[in-house]
C-alpha cells in the first residue's frame, strides 16, 4: 500500500488527477453533461496510459462531475447530474437571498468531507462491504424503491398531497415504453421515439431548469439578488463553521452516500434525497429546509460524493457496477485487461491500490478548485445580465438534451415537461417528487415483477415479500419516515377530529 501511495503522488498522477477533477466540475456544472457522459467520452483516451493512470483519470473526472452538479442547482436551480436535485431544493434559496457564495463552498466542503468517506470505505473496507451489495435481491430492490418513493412525504414541505400526487406523475411517466420485464409496450402512442421511455437527463433539464426560464422571461426583478456584503469571495471561515457544528449530520450523510453507493442501481441522486430527508428529520427546525437551510446543501453533497468510493466497492470487488459512470469504468478495465473480483486486491493490488490513492487525492484536489472556481461562478452569475444568461442557459439546456443520443425528440422531451413542471408550480407542485418517481419507477417495478414471480414459483409469495431480514428493515425505515413526517398522524387527526 505504500507503494501505492506513492505511485499515486507522482508528478504524472497528481497532474491528471488535478486535469480530472478540473474538467469533470465543468462538464458535472453544464445541465445534461453527466459524469456518465464525462467518464464515456474520455474513456477511448485512457487505453494508451498505465492501467492505474487511466483508473485516476476516470475516477477523477467522476467525482469532479458529481460535485459539479451543484454549481447549477445552486445558481440557476437546474442540477447539473440527478445526484444533485437533493441540493437545489436549499441551494437556490440561499442563492436568491445573497448567499450562492456560502452554499457553493459548503457544497465544496460537503463534497470533500463526503468523498473522503467514500474512498476510505473503498480502500479499508471493499472485501466485507461487497457482502452487503450480495444480500440484495429484487424483492429488496423493490422495497428501497418504496423507502425512496416515501421521501416524498418528507420532502413536499406540508403539501404532502401535492408530493404524492408529483410522485404519481413520475411513476405514471416510468412506464412509458418497454416494460422493463417482459418487454411490454406501453403508453407510446405509436411514437417508436418512446420504446425506450421517458429519458431521464431531459426530464431532469426540462422540469427543473424550463420553469426557472420562464421565469426569468416574465419577472422584472433580478435572477439572483447580489449583495455587496455578502459576494465576498470564498467565505470559506463561516462556510467551515457550519461545517463544524453540523459535524454529526456531515459524517451521517456520508455514511448513508457510501451505503447507498454500495448497493447497485442506488445512485447519487437516491443517497442525496435520503440524506437530505434524514438531516430535515433530524434538525431542531426542520421548517427551514426548503427555504435556504445550510445543512440541506452539506447533507446531499457529502452524500452523493461518498457514493463515488462506495459504487467501486460492488463494481472491483464483485463485478457488478454501482452506478451507470461505474459500468464505464468496468469496461474500462476489461479492456485494460483487469479483471475485478476478490483477487484483485491480490493478485493486481498493485492498480487497485494505486488507482484508489488516486481516488482519494482527487477528492481532497477538489477543495481549492472548488473553491477557485465557485468563487468566480457564483460572481459570474449575479454579474450577468437576464437578457444575457437566459439565452445562454436556454443554448445549454438545448445542447445538454441533445448530446446524450444526438436525438431532437429528447429536446421535445424536455420543452414539454418544463412547460408542463411551469404549470402545475402554480398549484405548488415541485419538480422533485416528479423526478423521484421517474427515476425509482423503474426499480420498483423491475424488483416487484421478479419478486412476484420467484415467490409465485416457490409458493411463498408472502415470505418473499415481507420473510426477508432486509426488506424487514427497509419496510420499519419506511415506516419510521412515514411516521415522522406527520403523515401517519395527520391521517388520524383527519380520522378521528377530537
Amino acid at each position: 500500500m505504500l507503494g501505492a501511495l506513492a505511485a499515486a503522488l507522482s508528478l504524472e498522477n497528481l497532474l491528471l488527477a488535478l486535469l480530472g477533477v478540473i474538467g469533470g466540475t465543468i462538464i458535472g456544472a453544464l445541465p445534461g453533461l453527466s459524469a456518465t457522459m464525462a467518464v464515456a467520452v474520455l474513456v477511448p483516451f485512457t487505453f494508451t496510459m498505465d492501467p492505474s493512470s487511466g483508473l485516476i483519470v476516470l475516477g477523477a473526472i467522476y467525482t469532479g462531475a458529481i460535485y459539479g452538479g451543484a454549481y447549477s442547482a445552486i445558481l440557476v436551480n437546474t442540477p447539473g447530474t440527478p445526484a444533485a436535485i437533493a441540493t437545489s431544493m436549499d441551494g437556490f434559496p440561499m442563492a436568491r437571498r445573497g448567499d450562492g457564495d456560502l452554499a457553493v463552498t459548503l457544497s465544496c466542503l460537503g463534497s470533500v468531507v463526503g468523498g473522503t468517506v467514500g474512498a476510505l470505505a473503498l480502500l479499508f473496507l471493499a472485501p466485507p462491504l461487497s457482502q452487503i451489495a450480495l444480500s440484495f435481491g429484487p424483492v429488496e430492490y423493490f422495497w428501497l424503491a418504496i423507502f425512496g418513493l416515501s421521501l416524498i412525504a418528507t420532502l413536499s414541505r406540508g403539501a404532502t398531497l401535492l408530493g404524492l400526487i408529483g410522485g404519481a406523475i413520475g411513476l405514471i411517466l416510468s412506464c412509458v415504453g418497454s416494460a422493463v420485464v417482459g418487454g411490454d409496450v406501453r403508453y407510446t402512442f405509436g411514437q417508436t421515439s418512446l420504446l425506450g421511455g421517458i429519458p431521464v437527463i431531459p426530464a431532469l433539464i426540462g422540469l427543473y431548469c424550463v420553469p426557472v426560464l420562464i421565469d426569468m422571461v416574465i419577472r422584472p426583478e433580478a435572477h439572483l439578488e447580489r449583495r455587496a456584503e455578502t459576494v465576498r469571495g470564498f467565505r470559506f471561515r463561516e462556510a467551515f463553521g457550519l461545517m463544524r457544528r453540523s459535524k454529526f449530520n456531515v459524517i451521517r450523510s456520508a455514511l448513508i452516500g457510501t451505503g447507498v453507493g454500495i448497493v447497485p442501481a442506488a445512485g447519487g441522486s437516491v443517497a442525496g434525497l435520503v440524506a437530505y430527508s434524514e438531516a430535515r428529520r433530524t434538525a431542531r427546525v426542520p421548517e427551514a429546509f426548503g427555504d435556504g437551510a445550510p445543512d440541506g446543501v452539506i447533507a446531499s453533497e457529502a452524500a452523493n460524493s461518498a457514493t463515488v468510493g462506495g459504487g467501486f466497492v460492488p463494481t472491483l470487488v464483485l463485478g457488478i457496477p454501482g452506478t451507470p459512470p461505474d459500468a464505464i469504468i468496468l469496461g474500462a478495465l476489461l479492456v485494460q485487461g483487469i479483471r475485478t473480483g476478490p483477487q484483485l486486491f491480490t493478485q493486481q493490488a498493485d492498480i487497485v491500490f494505486t488507482f484508489t490513492f488516486g481516488l482519494l487525492i482527487a477528492t481532497l484536489l477538489m477543495l481549492p478548485t472548488g473553491l477557485i472556481i465557485g468563487r468566480y461562478a457564483f460572481r459570474l452569475i449575479v454579474s450577468v445580465p437576464k437578457t444575457a444568461l437566459a439565452p445562454a442557459i436556454a443554448f445549454l439546456t438545448v445542447v445538454g438534451a441533445f448530446a446524450i443520443e444526438a436525438n431532437t425528440f429528447h429536446v421535445a422531451i424536455m420543452v414539454a415537461l418544463g412547460i408542463f413542471g411551469w404549470l402545475v408550480a402554480r398549484i405548488g407542485l415541485e419538480p422533485s417528487p416528479i423526478v423521484l418517481g421517474l427515476i425509482l419507477g423503474p426499480i420498483a417495478e423491475a424488483g416487484f415483477v421478479q419478486g412476484w414471480l420467484i415467490g409465485g414459483a416457490s409458493g411463498n409469495r408472502l415470505g418473499m415479500f415481507f420473510g426477508q431480514p432486509i426488506s424487514i428493515g427497509i419496510i420499519a425505515m419506511t415506516a419510521i419516515t412515514l411516521a415522522s413526517s406527520g403523515v401517519f398522524k395527520r391521517a388520524v387527526s383527519q380520522g378521528n377530529p377530537e
